[in-house]
């Protein structure tokens, strides 16, 4: 039987959804807990070598790219080197979904032009606040997303055995501060 009072959505939102649903820290969301997303997403483009956000800034977005490429990079001694590529349907800035933080990686757009859903920090928390059930499942996606982030560590580290002191990730005494 169909609820005559339910939310019914356009095509566009539809298609945002749908988007949004292959995004790891979105696809345990049902469309009308997405649609509490809708008033704060903006798209923004950007054109190759513009950086979206550097190493020691405040977290204050998520990104989900819509199309084009971005590279996450780290500062090396003066040099950038890549760590991840985001792909279309990628979430990055994702620890944005955490309060006071601030980013642990420069994002460089790497195509010649790359558009890109922004989510504002402080509009994320907004939904979280009113809907502790969106943010569960969120946080929930983003804890696999950081089990899946050691799991690779672990296997690089295995596979590089000798080269860096996996000890250090875990030395709590030795936090970096910014």
């Amino acid at each position: 039987m169909i609820n005559p009072f339910s939310r019914t959505f356009s095509v566009a939102e539809l298609e945002i959804f749908q988007f949004l649903s292959q995004v790891m820290l979105f696809s345990k969301l049902k469309n009308i807990e997405m649609a509490r997303f809708l008033p704060a997403l903006h798209y923004r483009k950007y054109r190759r070598g513009e950086v979206v956000f550097f190493s020691g800034d405040p977290s204050q977005a998520l990104y989900v790219l819509k199309s084009g490429r971005i590279h996450l990079t780290i500062d090396i001694k003066g040099n950038f080197e890549i760590i991840q590529e985001v792909n279309k349907a990628e979430a990055f800035g994702e620890n944005s979904l955490l309060e006071n933080v601030n980013r642990i990686y420069t994002a460089v757009v790497a195509s010649e032009e790359s558009e890109l859903i922004v989510f504002p920090h402080f509009s994320i928390q907004e939904v979280f606040d009113s809907h502790p059930k969106i943010k569960a499942k969120m946080m929930t996606s983003l804890a696999e997303f950081y089990n899946q982030n050691n799991k690779r560590l672990f296997k690089s580290y295995k596979n590089s055995f000798g080269f860096f002191n996996l000890q250090e990730m875990f030395d709590r005494n030795n936090e970096e501060t910014r």
